[in-house]
């Protein structure tokens, strides 16, 4: 018996009938130009729909830079932020996990691409995650020059999508940030963070699941917030703090505290024969890492390599600078505490504590 052709398999079949809308993601490009003009700075040129982003390091004034970059993402808490439509807040966060490393190195942040990717285009949402992006450019100082956004039909489910960041700053070569600097004597200044920032959303979650918690009530911990709200605080931008503390290059070196929290991130910043104390007899532990310690039963070593514990960045300095930066860096609007000290090594242990028990 004769087969009879398919006349489905005769038709013409489109890219949009794979699922990729290109005119979508053009509409796209269209409607959030006026958002990354709005982060422009000096040395920022060219448009956006180009095959590069454009950055001119002449205009920054910089005579012999070293260039700095990172790259990153906001993990898990990517889960929560579509579950709880904080889209703009996780645009920000997006943004700060890459500057703030960059800062770490002692350059200024001055451009930042992202990569969006979703089996469907939401032009919505993308607008409303790339208003959050440029919002964390504008605090962090620097240009959203580009970025990349996919369309992957099957390769996400339902409404997930990923996002990732590349940051690019500059510093003068003989102001680099070099390990070396830090010395025996030195002293520690803590800046409070905004809550969990961008790490150890994978233990949240699970803490979340395990113990059935609703988080579009009222925080346990505090009446006046939803918990929803303080678990999608973004993270802090720390570039304003840098500037200020650094106006006559007295910070030595910082250590941003992020996935590794208090335990892997300090000695990135010093040399491996000095040890960091922290004094955290002083230290009241913010509400919200105390009711997940004391709700999961999370030990103060796990809680420590873990998340940042409210200090979201570290700032080595001589002891006679203590007090000025620590002045110009709350005059600029943040909260700095002495935190602890740089003594010699004189065990295996790169980190103490001080008042907390392991």
């Amino acid at each position: 018996m004769e087969k009879k052709p398919n006349k489905l398999i005769n038709n013409p079949i489109t890219y949009i009938d794979s699922g990729v809308n290109i005119d979508e993601g053009n509409r796209l490009i269209s409607e959030i130009s006026h958002i990354t003009k709005a982060t422009s700075i000096k040395g920022a040129t060219g448009e956006l729909g180009g095959f590069g982003g454009l950055f001119d390091l002449k205009k920054t004034g910089i005579i012999d830079p070293i260039l700095v970059s990172s790259t990153d993402g906001v993990g898990t808490k990517l889960k929560l932020a579509i579950q709880t439509k904080s889209y703009f807040n996780i645009g920000i966060d997006l943004v700060a996990m890459c500057a703030n490393d960059v800062l770490a190195q002692g350059a200024k942040p001055l451009f930042f691409m992202d990569y969006y990717a979703s089996s469907k285009l939401d032009k919505d949402v993308a607008i409303e995650v790339i208003r959050g992006i440029a919002e964390g450019c504008k605090q962090s100082g620097c240009a959203l020059i580009g970025g990349e956004t996919a369309e992957m039909p099957g390769h996400y489910k339902n409404d997930n999508f990923d996002l990732a960041g590349f940051c690019v700053g500059a510093v003068e070569r003989k102001n680099l940030f070099k390990k070396c600097s830090v010395k025996s004597g030195d002293y520690v200044i803590g800046l409070s963070s905004s809550g969990i920032h961008s790490n150890g959303y994978s233990l949240v979650r699970k803490v979340l699941e395990t113990h059935s918690i609703n988080i579009f009530q009222k925080a346990p911990f505090d009446s006046t917030k939803i918990l929803a709200e303080i678990l999608m605080e973004p993270t802090f931008l720390y570039t304003k703090a840098f500037l200020a503390g650094n106006q006559k290059e007295e910070i030595k070196s910082i250590s941003h505290i992020t996935g590794g929290g208090l335990i892997e991130n300090p000695p990135r910043a010093f040399n491996s024969d000095l040890t960091i104390k922290f004094n955290m007899k002083d230290y009241e532990l913010p509400p919200l890492f105390k009711w997940l310690k004391n709700l999961a039963n999370i030990s103060l070593l796990d809680l420590a390599k873990t998340f940042n514990c409210g200090i979201g960045l570290l700032i080595f300095v001589n002891k006679k600078d203590v007090e000025t930066v620590m002045k110009n860096v709350n005059k600029a609007g943040y909260n700095s505490f002495l935190i602890g000290s740089i003594i010699e090594k004189k065990s295996n242990k790169s980190v103490i504590f001080d008042g907390w028990e392991f």
